[in-house]
């Protein structure tokens, strides 16, 4: 796809509309440009925006991970209660985010090895997992953590949330992985085409483990998050959250056929649609109506690829 000023023409199209749609609602609300809100909705997105770029490469290699709002329950679950048994932070952190990333190689292993289709075996996971958390826990949150670890949720190093600054290191990961590694460039190949890409030499099991297991990383990252942030485990954490992250990532202009992606579009399509429920928020909208307007945008988004797709052959 051509580049225009470092930026593809999906990419540039998206920030436009970012723009446009900030102009908007600074105009019809005083209060969208606030601090307070602005400081808020970067909280609120960094949650999803750290599970987006897991799901992009995904989703670029044709792929589709439906547990994800499980695994960032459990993650929460499982920290919260090591927390609470007296675990020091670094160490419970670790074991979150470890159990994360097995789960999703397990999810790695039924789809390539046992060849079940990614919705099954994600949707499988889905539940399973979640219906884990609800065993561990007894359906009851998990409250008295630590004030050192809850405090992150508020933390701000040099005027930015530090939950913030997760996600900006995460997105750096994922650019970094996707443009500088022979990891990202596999992602695109098996994306493409994974018979040829197997038959070009690279191995299709060892990069889709890779795959899913850097999914639900970043959904365990975003469990640590969301943990902080509420200051309890909460079991009921994640429900739905798998349609947010899915949708921001094909707002980005990713195709679910595979192949085509990037971590900036993503980016984009998650502070699209944040934007679009927090100003839908400050203007009294029905969040009804808000769901409406996603799902139409979703929608638009996978119509437009194929559409593109179809003047393209």
């Amino acid at each position: 796809m051509k580049k225009i000023k470092g930026f593809q023409f999906a990419e540039r199209n998206l920030l436009f509309i970012l723009v446009a749609l900030i102009v908007l609602l600074s105009v019809l609300s005083h209060r969208f440009l606030s601090y307070t809100n602005i400081m808020n909705l970067l909280r609120q997105t960094s949650i999803i925006g750290v599970m987006a770029i897991g799901m992009t490469f995904v989703i670029v290699s044709a792929g589709i991970d439906l547990s994800v709002g499980s695994v960032l329950a459990f993650s929460s679950i499982l920290l919260s209660m090591m927390l609470k048994a007296g675990v020091p932070i670094p160490l419970a952190i670790m074991a979150a985010l470890l159990a994360g990333a097995s789960i999703g190689v397990l999810m790695g292993i039924l789809i390539h090895k046992g060849s079940v289709p990614a919705f099954i075996a994600t949707l499988g996971g889905m539940t399973i997992t979640r219906g884990a958390v609800m065993l561990i826990s007894g359906a009851r949150k998990v409250s008295g953590l630590p004030k050192e670890f809850t405090h992150f949720a508020v933390a701000k190093v040099f005027g930015i949330p530090g939950m913030v600054i997760v996600w900006l290191i995460v997105i750096l990961i994922g650019a970094v992985i996707a443009k500088y590694t022979v990891f990202g460039r596999n992602i695109y190949a098996i994306g493409s085409n994974e018979e040829a890409a197997r038959l070009s030499g690279i191995k299709i099991g060892k990069n889709m483990y890779g795959i899913y297991a850097f999914g639900a990383f970043t959904s365990a990252v975003a469990g640590i998050l969301m943990t902080a942030r509420l200051g309890n485990g909460v079991p009921t954490s994640g429900v739905g959250y798998e349609l947010d992250v899915i949708a921001a990532v094909v707002v980005g202009g990713a195709s679910m056929s595979g192949a085509v992606g990037s971590i900036l579009g993503t980016v984009i399509g998650t502070i699209i649609i944040a934007t679009i429920r927090n100003g839908g928020n400050l203007l009294g909208i029905n969040p009804f109506i808000l769901d409406i307007l996603v799902g139409a945008l979703i929608v638009f988004a996978v119509l437009f690829d194929q559409l593109s797709k179809k003047k393209s052959r």
